[in-house]
């Protein structure tokens, strides 16, 4: 089973030309045999991610969907019931363990680390004026891995 993150930008700007590009992208990845695909959380490029895997599910029932927890190692049966509702599988990123502030930096990393590809929503170009993109900061620690990278980003 090989097996494709999705890391991205909170914001997606032009949603309709981004979502026309991750559909062929992952299209492209299911023909080479990817089927299991990670999944983060607080990004619309997430949320359009799973939107997209789960309608090409009909189509493509091998596919499988799951949600890497950046927070709550332990989870009630309630709250894992609702996310099986849209995931067919969630786990907790045991590199976040402890990490306090850096915890989704951790799962990102190793959601990379899990990965053979990574598909990213990162624009080279976008500042902040207090904090750094943790999505450069995953984009540039797959690129240290040696990760296949495709970034659906267009300018």
């Amino acid at each position: 089973m090989r097996v494709c993150a999705f890391i991205g930008h909170s914001t997606v700007k032009e949603i309709e030309k981004v979502a026309f590009a991750i559909e062929n992208t992952v299209e492209n990845l299911i023909a080479s045999g990817v089927t299991e695909f990670l999944f983060g959380s607080k990004s619309k490029f997430d949320e359009l991610c799973l939107k997209i895997i789960t309608d090409l599910r009909k189509k493509y029932p091998q596919l499988v969907r799951v949600y890497v927890r950046a927070e709550y190692e332990y989870i009630s049966t309630e709250y894992e019931e609702y996310l099986l509702k849209f995931y067919d599988k969630s786990y907790f990123a045991l590199a976040a363990h402890n990490a306090g502030r850096l915890s989704y930096i951790k799962r990102n990393q190793e959601m990379i680390d899990k990965s053979d590809i990574c598909v990213f929503y990162y624009n080279d170009k976008l500042t902040y004026k207090y904090r750094s993109s943790g999505t450069k900061w995953a984009y540039e620690y797959a690129k240290r891995k040696n990760k296949k990278l495709i970034n659906v980003f267009e300018p």
